[in-house]
């Protein structure tokens, strides 16, 4: 299958802090690429790399097989970017910052309307494009924000933690148009620190540390790098221990040989537990609690 990305060697330093250290990956076209990290890790370095906002001090981008810096403005044009923090102009209705965007494209205004009745039922905003930005929930801001950045038709969508912020509504309504993106064939590189959106999302995920990406593969693969099945042994005070095994009967058969004053149960591992196999680090929700809710889907290494 062709790569519409290509990174090798990637490096990139902030004085004595080397953020991206020799990371080499590929995006095939095509597919949803989820790339996790914790905070600190080097991921928003290496997508500002990807995207052409930031050049390495070593290594190399091809984007559709346009290297970003020799030939930066073909490489450019095959890139969508959804920021976390969206660039709405707040004043204007959902029509006006849809146009601007298009112009700021150098698309001709008679292509751009052609191109907005192809994509706003996509995103359903018929009824909401007299609309000020200011008045929409966070939601369809992020759906405009979509349509903003799908206007020049680019081959890759790169979207940086598109659901943070989100209610459960917004974000499985928000999953559905990434999908649908995706089905018309836009590849789609996505961030995220939810566990469960990359499990349900991404046919392949890579997960940076670092600044090194430390493994890469489909859920499934991943998962089965340090088992199937997960086995959880809570003991009189509470503390818990964690093993993995390839399979039920072998998660069950090691259950049998806990102590019997402990709690057990067995469930499927996940990539959260990928995580910590691999680095050892204790992962916690990425909010300003304390502690963790008890979710299994946040992933922010401290």
């Amino acid at each position: 299958m062709d790569n519409i990305i290509s990174a090798q060697g990637l490096a990139k330093s902030f004085g004595s802090l080397k953020a991206v250290d020799d990371l080499t990956l590929y995006v095939r076209k095509g597919e949803i690429y989820g790339f996790l990290g914790p905070n600190g890790a080097g991921k928003t370095t290496t997508i500002r790399m990807l995207t052409t906002m930031d050049p390495p001090d070593s290594g190399s981008v091809a984007i559709d097989g346009f290297d970003t810096r020799k030939d930066f403005i073909e490489a450019r044009r095959r890139i969508g970017v959804i920021q976390q923090h969206h660039s709405l102009d707040k004043d204007l209705t959902v029509k006006e910052n849809i146009y601007h965007h298009a112009l700021m494209q150098n698309i001709p205004f008679k292509e751009c309307k052609s191109r907005v009745e192809e994509i706003i039922p996509l995103m359903e905003l018929q009824e909401r494009m007299n609309t000020k930005a200011e008045k929409l929930s966070g939601g369809w801001k992020k759906r405009v924000a979509i349509v903003c950045s799908l206007i020049h038709r680019p081959e890759i969508l790169f979207m940086d933690e598109p659901t943070t912020g989100l209610d459960t509504q917004s974000r499985n309504a928000l999953w559905k148009l990434i999908r649908s993106i995706n089905r018309t064939g836009t590849t789609v590189f996505l961030t995220t620190h939810y566990i469960f959106e990359a499990e349900s999302l991404c046919d392949r995920v890579g997960i940076i540390n670092k600044g090194k990406l430390i493994v890469e593969g489909t859920p499934q693969e991943l998962r089965s790098r340090i088992g199937d099945y997960a086995l959880v042994v809570t003991d009189p005070a509470g503390e818990e221990s964690v093993s993995y095994h390839s399979d039920l009967p072998a998660a069950r058969k090691a259950a049998q040989e806990a102590p019997g004053d402990c709690v057990i149960s067995i469930r499927p591992s996940n990539l959260e537990d990928v995580f910590l196999e691999l680095t050892g680090r204790k992962i916690r929700c990425s909010t300003s609690r304390p502690r963790c809710s008890g979710s299994p889907t946040a992933i922010c290494v401290i």
